[in-house]
């Protein structure tokens, strides 16, 4: 009975010195150029950017095989970051995250209008909650927008390119940069946001090089840095090596991550 007593009492002991179970991860996919899936800790899963049939994908099924998207975010209105967003919402019934100007545009090109509200439309400054769990602030990026709904068709505005905020509860702060020049106003970003994890384009000519990037990177101070919008064209010549040399000099406290596409890390 002693015994009995004993085993009793230490069961709550033992217990409590079991090591507690490591909570759920975010998970971070890049699909080449600057598209990406999130997947927080609840399963909510975002396609940013979602060009996911680019020519950096390996898997060319990779669009067939999404069978959930809860959002689409998109920067801005070329056609390397809208990408596949209209046929993917039409797919997953996935609500669009962008601008108010860029929404209607999309809308105009066949993206389903009760997934494209004014719910989930914004502009520079502004925070949107999207779950419990997840919020999505539009901060400001140095480029352009436009959209062509195809070959043939003319040129039309796009509204303000931006870079997006991506906030998990409990998780991590996701900043993608969007196609953008290194600005003074990504200090303010890393001052409002403290960022776990900047998607950072490097490739040049149409956006920031490697050395701009570390810049940036400099200035919004994240502790890790995904480099992305690279290799994809001739054009987009800097290299994820050429970057790492770059942020070694301008702030080597932050991790470079370099992925390949198709690889998922967690955060």
């Amino acid at each position: 009975m002693k015994r009995l007593a004993l085993l009793t009492l230490a069961l709550p002991l033992l217990a409590s010195a079991r090591p507690a179970a490591s909570p759920a991860k975010t998970e971070v996919t890049w699909l080449g150029h600057a598209a990406f899936l999130v997947k927080t800790p609840q399963g909510i899963v975002l396609a940013i950017d979602p060009w996911i049939s680019n020519p950096a994908n390996p898997d060319k099924e990779a669009l067939q095989k999404l069978s959930r998207v809860d959002f689409i975010l998109v920067t801005h209105g070329h056609f390397d970051h809208v990408g596949d967003a209209v046929a993917l919402a039409q797919k997953t019934g996935a609500k669009l995250v962008a601008t108010f100007d860029l929404m209607q545009v999309l809308v105009g090109a066949g993206y389903p209008k009760e997934q494209a509200t004014m719910a989930t439309a914004g502009n520079v400054g502004g925070t949107i909650q999207l779950t419990p769990e997840l919020a999505v602030s539009f901060v400001p990026a140095v480029h352009s927008s436009t959209f062509r709904k195809g070959d043939a068709a003319p040129i039309e505005p796009a509204g303000t390119p931006t870079g997006l905020v991506v906030q998990v509860k409990g998780g991590p702060t996701i900043y993608h940069t969007g196609d953008t020049a290194a600005t003074s106003d990504m200090r303010l970003v890393g001052f409002l946001f403290p960022i776990d994890v900047m998607l950072a384009c490097i490739g040049g000519h149409f956006t920031m090089d490697p050395a701009g990037a570390a810049l940036a990177a400099s200035l919004v101070r994240p502790k890790v840095v995904v480099p992305m919008h690279y290799g994809t064209f001739p054009l987009l010549a800097g290299t994820p090596a050429q970057f790492e040399a770059e942020m070694r000099k301008r702030y080597p406290k932050a991790k470079v991550a370099a992925m390949k596409p198709g690889e998922t890390r967690t955060f």
